[in-house]
């Protein structure tokens, strides 16, 4: 893996620890203002963070303890466009009960100003 495939990598697993400790606005720090995506809670397209935000808080919100987590990160450079691909689960734990939600997802990243920015994410769960 190059320099470039482990700066994604560290991004995605830098979003991950962010998510676990509720620092949802540094998450949206890794977005574009130009963001467009879809999300795994809603049908509609999002093209605020604001709207993504939402999205974080919905699942913070669904528990006692919400843990997330990927695996299989891979990353494809194309030019002046990056891709990760990734599984991802979220453990909701309400009460003794745990709940386990799976799906896949995508991040699509441009350069802006001489950083690598978030413009289109796709999250889905698994059927």
């Amino acid at each position: 893996m190059d320099f470039i495939q482990k700066e994604f990598v560290g991004k995605e697993k830098a979003m991950v620890k962010l998510f676990n400790t509720k620092k949802i606005d540094s998450i949206l720090e890794y977005f574009s203002d130009n963001f467009v995506g879809f999300s795994s809670t809603k049908h509609e397209r999002l093209t605020k963070t604001s709207q993504l935000k939402k999205t974080f808080l919905h699942y913070l919100g669904e528990g006692d303890q919400v843990k997330y987590s990927i695996k299989n990160l891979k990353v494809n450079i194309y030019g002046e466009c990056a891709l990760t691909s990734f599984y991802w689960q979220v453990d909701i734990r309400k009460k003794k009960k745990v709940k386990s939600l799976t799906g896949r997802a995508s991040h699509v990243y441009m350069q802006e100003a001489d950083e690598w920015k978030i413009v289109h994410e796709h999250f889905s769960k698994a059927h």
